[in-house]
């Protein structure tokens, strides 16, 4: 990409981002944002498709006899913590950062991605399709957002997901499993022998999901994780309770489905547990695979991540690469460094020429 073309598409998709900034997009309330990609498609003459607040666009040579790269990024956010001390929908420069409410997450991935795709959406003869899928409730994980449009975006070969990663190749992310276990007792007042205590039992359990190893070790992310994260049980201090509830957050690897791991779990704990999804698995693209391939010969490295994202529902290859750091998401005063975005949208375009 030359000098000048890259500098007109960064000034044009910073002025996007500093412009999502401004618009509050919560997950499931992301329709004005929707609204202003839109917008912006539309004034490079891109027709786009839209269902709900999901806004995606194909290369003007589509062809359905080519496989195809999916681009996606996400376009709604968190609610902003309590320890904001600027207005996170306000987008503000200083000392090279763009500040603001999803400035970090994912709106630098998302313009970038933008700003690569238009770069080549009128491009003839390429050995691809390439979509590019704006998408909603990325951050709770909803079914309205990729995965409500993925059978519409033609035969995906593979997927670029936009998520902090510095622009390196995070070839495999943890899946996620959520369970709320019940552990069950026998009442009964706090003054006599009672060998059946729901909070004892509980205890019990969460001391298994601390303890337990899982046999098979991933090489790029590590063991399966398990952490409790929530108890909650009686009302009374003198009344043993019959019940005990609490909730473990399970980190899943590529080598397990998130069903298997279920299996494994019922299997050795005593409360009732009930998975509140099961779809969202881990998932991971081969090193082989030619786009990591080329990623690796411009000097970029490859690592396996912690945190999940849309990759868990998009059923073919994938990995996530973008600008920005992924300890920025979530933070209060969340930035990411303005060089930050044109460097992304230099490197997408280097490891897409080469297999494009």
């Amino acid at each position: 990409m030359k000098e000048q073309e890259l500098n007109k598409l960064f000034e044009s998709v910073y002025a996007l981002l500093k412009e999502l900034i401004a618009i509050p997009s919560f997950s499931k309330s992301e329709d004005k944002t929707a609204d202003c990609i839109e917008n912006f498609f539309a004034k490079y003459g891109i027709p786009t498709h839209r269902v709900m607040n999901n806004v995606w666009a194909f290369n003007k040579y589509y062809d359905d006899s080519k496989p195809t790269i999916l681009l996606n990024s996400h376009h709604d956010t968190v609610k902003p913590n309590d320890s904001y001390t600027l207005n996170p929908f306000e987008a503000i420069e200083k000392d090279g950062k763009l500040f603001g409410l999803g400035s970090n997450d994912a709106g630098g991935c998302l313009v970038s991605l933008i700003a690569t795709f238009i770069h080549f959406w009128d491009k003839e003869n390429l050995k691809y399709n390439l979509v590019i899928a704006a998408t909603a409730e990325e951050e709770i994980s909803g079914i309205n957002g990729i995965e409500s449009i993925y059978n519409k975006l033609g035969n995906i070969d593979f997927a670029i997901v936009g998520e902090p990663t510095e622009m390196n190749l995070a070839i495999a992310e943890k899946g996620l499993l959520v369970l709320d276990c019940v552990a069950k007792g026998t009442p009964s007042h706090a003054a006599h022998p009672n060998h059946d205590n729901a909070i004892l039992n509980a205890i019990e359990d969460i001391n298994w999901f601390t303890n337990y190893k899982f046999d098979k070790i991933s090489d790029l992310l590590g063991e399966v994780k398990m952490t409790p994260t929530i108890i909650n049980s009686g009302s009374q201090h003198n009344v043993v309770p019959d019940s005990c509830r609490f909730t473990v957050d399970v980190r899943t690897t590529e080598l397990y489905s998130n069903t298997e791991i279920f299996n494994i779990i019922k299997e050795n704990i005593k409360s009732e547990v009930t998975p509140r999804s099961l779809r969202l698995n881990s998932s991971s693209i081969a090193l082989s695979h030619p786009f990591v391939q080329a990623g690796l010969q411009i000097g970029r490295t490859y690592y396996g991540s912690p945190t999940s994202s849309d990759q868990a529902v998009i059923p073919c290859p994938s990995l996530k690469m973008g600008p920005g750091l992924s300890t920025r998401s979530h933070s209060s005063d969340e930035f990411i460094f303005t060089h930050e975005i044109k460097d992304a949208i230099q490197i997408y375009n280097a490891v897409l020429t080469q297999i494009l």
